[in-house]
């Protein structure tokens, strides 16, 4: 069995979040992390190679797009627990939206593959956006659940548990399928240092366009289907309305729900 986990490098916690005026990109400088949610998904793959059954031989392959300095994500990657890495990274993917990295990175998956089950996390830290899953599945064709909050493998099957807003749902996906895990599922572990030093000697792999078969045209600004128009803080929020219990409180606050059609 083969499992692919697509992580993604951020910015640190503790770097500001800032945007380049001329291109409406965020600014990447500074301190560079592995995504917190995507520990997560590796986490559940090795969690589901260590419980055996289907995926007890299971290769975990960590996927990544990015630039050059992005090999330190893998390479986090790597000492939690990854038995080989890829960077796909190229100058033409600069400025790709959602849908262009899905490509480059859908294009990755089969190149390497074939893949039983592919792994993301919720989502991303640093735009929180929730759809790559989706996207991705979409490309390659497969199943996908998003959400996870147990996740199992068994006769060639995903088993899977959500939380919703309305209980919890099962579901089973038919393998090979695209799996995104919540940052419910599980505690990730911390790389010991011995794992460290290992993961400098384990394979990592760079693939440019040409070795995906993709052309400039389906990356970066022009293979993007959305554009970033303009972008501004939210708006300050107004000032509460301060309302004196004297006898009549109850019938102030009615009528300022009711002004505001709230009731």
């Amino acid at each position: 069995m083969k499992i692919a986990v697509c992580v993604k490098e951020v910015p640190g916690a503790n770097v500001p979040r800032r945007h380049d005026e001329s291109t409406k990109r965020l600014v990447r400088d500074g301190d560079q992390v592995l995504n917190s949610y995507d520990a997560h998904a590796m986490e559940a793959a090795l969690q589901l190679k260590e419980a055996g059954g289907d995926a007890a031989d299971a290769t975990i392959t960590a996927i990544c797009m990015g630039p050059e300095g992005a090999t330190r994500t893998l390479q986090k990657a790597l000492a939690l627990g990854a038995d080989d890495a890829v960077l796909v990274t190229d100058p033409a993917l600069e400025g790709s939206d959602i849908l262009a990295t899905a490509r480059a990175l859908a294009a990755a998956i089969v190149k390497q593959g074939p893949f039983d089950l592919v792994l993301l996390g919720q989502q991303a830290s640093d735009s929180d956006c929730w759809v790559l899953p989706g996207v991705i599945a979409e490309l390659l064709e497969a199943p996908v659940a998003t959400q996870a909050s147990k996740l199992e493998l068994s006769g060639g099957t995903a088993s899977l548990e959500r939380q919703t807003e309305l209980g919890y749902e099962k579901l089973s996906l038919s393998l090979p399928a695209v799996v995104s895990v919540s940052d419910a599922i599980n505690t990730p572990r911390y790389p010991a240092l011995k794992a460290i030093m290992a993961a400098k000697k384990k394979p990592l792999e760079k693939l440019g366009l040409a070795d995906l078969g993709l052309d400039a045209g389906q990356v970066g600004t022009s293979g993007s289907g959305t554009t970033v128009v303009a972008f501004a803080p939210p708006p300050a929020k107004a000032g509460g309305v301060k309302i004196e219990d004297d006898g009549s409180g109850a019938d102030k606050i009615v009528e300022f729900l009711a002004g505001r059609n709230l009731v």
